[in-house]
C-alpha cells in the first residue's frame, strides 16, 4: 500500500488530539498564564512563552479566510482528488487553521463563508456550515 500523506502519524503528545478527532472533536490549546488559544498544539503558549496549556474543545466553527483550489499534486492519495481545496479558516476561538474545505463547490466559496468541522478519517476538515450532501470532496 502506498504511503498515506493525508494521515497523522500520532505521537505521545499528539496523541490526545488525533483521538478526539477521531471522535469528531476539535481540540485546542489554551495557556492557563495568558487565556490565549492556539493552532497547532504545543507543548507551551506561543504567545506569552508559559508551559501551563491545556487541550480544550472547540466549537467547530470557523469562517473562510483564504483558499486555493488545488489542481495538480502527485503525492497519493491527492493525486486522485483533484481538484480539492486547500484552505486557512480563521477558527471561533481565534487561531486560525490550514485545513481543506469539503462538500462546497468551488464557485460558492467566499472569504467570510461560515464553516463547520467535519472529520473523515479522523481528520479536521471544513465545509459550509448546514451543508448534507458531499460534493466532491
Amino acid at each position: 500500500m502506498a504511503t498515506r500523506y493525508d494521515l497523522p502519524e500520532a505521537d505521545a503528545f499528539t496523541r490526545t488530539y488525533w483521538d478526539a478527532a477521531a471522535r469528531g472533536v476539535l481540540l485546542l490549546r489554551t495557556c492557563g498564564t495568558c487565556a490565549q488559544v492556539h493552532y497547532y498544539p504545543r507543548e507551551f503558549c506561543p504567545h506569552c512563552w508559559s508551559e501551563d496549556v491545556s487541550w480544550s474543545p472547540a466549537t467547530g466553527r470557523a469562517t473562510l479566510h483564504t483558499w486555493s483550489v488545488v489542481h495538480r499534486n502527485d503525492l497519493p492519495p491527492f493525486k486522485d482528488r483533484t481538484p480539492y481545496v486547500a484552505a486557512v479558516v480563521d477558527l471561533a476561538e481565534g487561531p486560525r487553521m490550514m485545513t481543506e474545505i469539503v462538500d462546497c463547490a468551488h464557485e460558492d466559496l467566499r472569504a467570510g463563508l461560515e464553516l463547520e468541522a467535519v472529520f473523515p478519517e479522523g481528520v479536521p476538515k471544513f465545509r459550509p456550515r448546514g451543508a448534507t450532501v458531499a460534493v466532491g470532496g
